[in-house]
């Protein structure tokens, strides 16, 4: 269900994205807003499951993770037996980062954060020891050119 969010709750929303830590003091003021007010409504957005968490934003590089990696798959298996086994797979492994059921010519898209090649190639073995797969291709990230959390819910 989408959730009805007027003009103040987007820029509350666009503010928290942007910054986590505010203070409800300082919410209130960005956003010209009562602090009670801002409370309120930063509690209903979370209550309705439109805030579904707060985050610090790690530097992949600083803790050793440096490589991105989109892994490609194809699999000629669509049962549901496949399906849970490969869901099992993938969110067991905390590298995957994100994991995409696409159309057109890919079944899946994998995003990994990893240390190197190396590092990588363990994680692709532990992945098709637990699950067959019958096309595995990967992509390394040369440069990350925009790289967001941030939802853009000031577009309209």
């Amino acid at each position: 269900m989408v959730q009805e969010i007027d003009e103040i709750d987007r820029r509350l929303l666009a503010e928290l994205q942007r910054d986590g830590t505010l203070s409800v003091d300082q919410l209130s003021e960005r956003v010209s807003l009562s602090r009670n007010a801002c409370w309120r409504r930063v509690k209903r957005l979370e209550a309705d499951g439109v805030i579904i968490g707060r985050v610090a934003l790690v530097d992949a590089d600083r803790v050793g993770l440096g490589l991105s990696v989109f892994i490609l798959i194809r699999t000629s298996n669509h049962d549901p037996d496949w399906l849970q086994k490969f869901r099992a797979a993938v969110t067991g492994f905390p590298e995957i980062t994100g994991v995409y059921r696409m159309s057109g010519d890919l079944d899946y898209v994998l995003r990994a954060r990893v240390a190197d090649v190396k590092a990588y190639d363990r994680l692709y073995q532990r992945l098709i020891a637990k699950v067959p797969l019958s096309d595995v291709s990967a992509s390394f990230v040369m440069e990350e050119i925009k790289e967001t959390t941030i939802v853009p819910v000031e577009l309209r």
